[in-house]
């Protein structure tokens, strides 16, 4: 026995002395440094508007793009009920009525990040409103709109009632965020780049009681009120953006207005209905209308089975005041209609105020630095691992043998 463990061990030591090495060769050679795959960053806002109240989960990469988040729609979930500004004599409820939607957000977002998430509730026109009308009542609500979100586990970062201004310039910023005016991925480059033959677009945002425009003018803006700046992607921005709070100030139209759908949602809900959302012309566009408006409610009715009475009612009015809008107010014609695009997505995410919120605020979202680490090829530590599992191996033949 002893003449054989005299033999075995120096051949044992050997192998562990080689393949030792081994492995600290491939150790050394041909270590680069590499950068880790980054983390998701969330947020979501709720759209408080004046027929309804929405919440969209947002996510973007920790080490975002020129100080801005390439940010992606997750989630839209719609609350239940009317807007919170309908809540003005039980504000209580305005908060109960968003606890599914937030515990639906929380369901998709990583547990380990969900304190992290900033929160935040825009309300638009029909706070507005109601703040004009009854400050008291619409401080109630937000307030119990605020408690309602701090008891979840979020980084709850407000609810206020945004400006008819804002809302036109975050829409604006949407619109083309989707379509790629302010930055795009080329696969030549393998990275994010600003488009140079991007083609900026207005946005025409037509909400329950108010509407707003938002465009680059051609020359100076006159007005500086109406001016919004900002920079996004590292190129600054400025545009003209105009909000109409009750447009028209009579009472009929105050009501009109009141029965609008949201947002960007008003224009295209109503053109879709009529089938105008293809391109039409002004002449075909003008024609539809009156034809639908000609008919009786009884043909209506029969026609439509499906569609709710209330929106039936209000699809003739609603077309003639866009109509109206458009042509009157904003002085579009016969040459320039073919520039208006009715869309209710892009990109599939929701247009509407809410991504350009999220846009813009992720410029006040340090950026995290990837995490470097110095590290080999794969397939020089596939080598490395081989090497240590057949010197184990090795050895443990060794010892059989020795024990048999």
């Amino acid at each position: 026995m002893s003449t054989k463990l005299s033999r075995l061990i120096p051949a044992l030591l050997l192998v562990l002395v080689v393949s030792s090495a081994i492995v600290l060769i491939l150790s050394l050679v041909k270590r680069q440094n590499v950068f880790l795959p980054s983390s998701n960053k969330y947020g979501m806002v709720f759209d408080a508007g004046s027929s309804h109240t929405s919440l969209f989960v947002y996510q973007w990469a920790a080490d975002k793009e020129n100080d801005t988040g390439v940010v992606s729609q997750t989630l839209s979930c719609d609350v239940q009920g009317p807007g919170i500004s309908a809540y003005a004599s039980d504000p209580p409820k305005a908060g109960a009525s968003l606890r599914s939607c937030l515990e639906e957000a929380l369901k998709i977002i990583p547990a380990e990040s969900h304190r992290e998430v900033p929160a935040y509730l825009g309300a638009t026109a029909g706070m507005r409103l109601l703040s004009i009308e009854n400050r008291s009542a619409a401080d109630q609500v937000l307030n119990e709109v605020t408690k309602t979100i701090q008891q979840y586990p979020v980084n709850f970062r407000g609810a206020r009632i945004i400006t008819g201004e804002e809302e036109g310039t975050y829409g604006w910023i949407t619109i083309n965020y989707l379509l790629d005016s302010f930055t795009q991925y080329s696969p030549r480059q393998r990275d994010w780049i600003h488009p140079q033959s991007a083609k900026i677009l207005g946005a025409l945002d037509l909400g329950g009681a108010s509407t707003q425009i938002s465009f680059i003018p051609k020359g100076p803006i006159v007005d500086q009120t109406k001016a919004a700046k900002f920079r996004l992607y590292g190129y600054d921005y400025t545009i003209y953006t105009q909000s109409y709070l009750c447009y028209g100030q009579t009472q009929a139209l105050k009501q009109l207005l009141l029965k609008l759908t949201e947002a960007f949602s008003a224009f295209y809900y109503t053109f879709s209905f009529l089938n105008l959302t293809g391109g039409q012309s002004l002449a075909e566009v003008e024609a539809a209308v009156q034809k639908f408006c000609a008919r009786n409610w009884t043909d209506l009715k029969s026609s439509y089975p499906k569609e709710k009475e209330k929106w039936l009612l209000e699809y003739c009015s609603n077309a003639n005041y866009i109509l109206v809008l458009l042509l009157d107010a904003y002085k579009f014609n016969q040459t320039s209609w073919s520039s208006v695009k009715f869309q209710m997505k892009a990109a599939n995410t929701d247009i509407g105020w809410t991504l350009g919120y999220m846009l813009n605020l992720t410029n006040m979202i340090p950026a995290e630095a990837l995490v470097q680490v110095n590290g080999q090829q794969y397939g020089l530590w596939i080598a490395g691992i081989f090497v240590i599992v057949l010197t184990l191996v090795l050895c443990l033949v060794g010892l059989l043998m020795y024990l048999l």
